[in-house]
């Protein structure tokens, strides 16, 4: 009794210690979505349980190995332990138990957050190596920037161009994968407003660690004047010149997750400035960057590799028409006025 009561106190000692220096730690980001509050629960109420059998096991072995560790001079034959089964009975039935409270517990949240609102936001959102794509169908939007209006709930519509990438933005929690052929859906309420980022969270090729694309979190009124604003930025179909039209497919296919147009280095070479300039090659070539090599450049980009960047764009030959090449081409130039 005296040895069930020390393990006992020490055991409920260390779990507190290690509860408080878990909390402390703050492992999670910035809770941002209503369906996260729901994770985080889990994820405390999981975390203290693992942190009482973590104590449990650590604190019985160092207690035994202490207390009941061989005298010195002691030659005598330990006792012949073969089993209690009493005990071996309690450690499968009660962690049974906990694991399966844990999984009805689980379900009855998942039914709440995949349970779909009638003033939803439909946002459509293509992964594809290396960036996101994001589309508001609603709005005939299609924008490389993921802008939420704060409180409402956006149905998201997922789906990949090329192998599959998972749709995460950490302060919301949940997380979807994107499939090559495939529409899966996420449901996310945002309730913090702020900037956060898309990350890609499956390994997804040699630039999976740079997948990533800004996420706004606005207030309501904000949102429709940034909708007000895409709108504005994309004049109609009738009215839109060939530049325009480069512009509306470059957001549409997400050129600018790898090509920057204000100079910065992502992925693949900026976009600014780069029609008309000698571009170095990673054979010590160089070439003068044309119509020719820009077209050359997106349908059948191994053929002719930067230097000092990687060869993983995927050709377009057979995506994009002999017009839409021509328009991204207009778009690139127009880059340098």
């Amino acid at each position: 009794m005296k040895h069930l009561i020390v393990v006992s106190v020490l055991v409920i000692a260390v779990t507190a210690v290690l509860i408080l220096g878990l909390t402390a730690a703050d492992l999670t980001p910035q809770l941002a979505s209503e369906e996260g509050q729901y994770v985080d629960l889990m994820f405390h109420a999981q975390t203290y349980v693992i942190a009482f059998f973590f104590s449990l096991v650590i604190v019985l072995m160092l207690y035994s190995v202490v207390v009941f560790r061989r005298k010195p001079g002691d030659t005598s034959e330990g006792p012949n332990v073969k089993g209690n089964t009493p005990l071996e009975i309690t450690w499968t039935v009660v962690p049974l138990i906990i694991v399966m409270g844990f999984g009805v517990w689980g379900a009855g949240h998942l039914a709440e957050i995949t349970t779909r609102q009638a003033d939803d936001l439909a946002v459509k959102v293509t992964g594809f190596q290396f960036g996101w794509s994001f589309e508001y169908p609603d709005y005939n939007v299609t924008s490389s920037e993921l802008y939420l209006p704060v409180g409402r709930q956006v149905s998201f519509s997922l789906t990949s161009r090329d192998v599959i990438h998972s749709f995460w933005v950490p302060e919301f929690r949940i997380k979807q994968d994107a499939v090559p052929g495939q529409w899966t859906s996420l449901l996310v309420t945002p309730d913090v407003v702020g900037d956060y980022r898309v990350r890609c969270a499956e390994l997804c090729g040699y630039a999976h660690s740079a997948m990533y694309a800004p996420v706004v979190v606005v207030e309501p009124d904000a949102f429709e004047a940034w909708i007000a604003g895409q709108e504005v930025a994309s004049p109609p179909t009738g009215e839109m010149t060939l530049a325009d039209k480069g512009k509306a497919l470059v957001q549409e296919q997400g050129c600018q997750g790898c090509h920057s147009i204000d100079g910065s280095a992502l992925v693949g070479p900026t976009w600014l400035g780069i029609f008309g300039r000698e571009v170095e090659l990673e054979d010590g070539s160089t070439v003068a960057a044309d119509d020719t090599y820009l077209r050359n450049s997106i349908l059948d980009p191994n053929s002719q590799i930067v230097a000092g960047f990687p060869g993983i764009m995927p050709p377009y030959g057979g995506v994009l028409s002999d017009e839409d090449v021509a328009a991204i081409i207009e778009y690139i130039k127009s880059l340098n006025e």
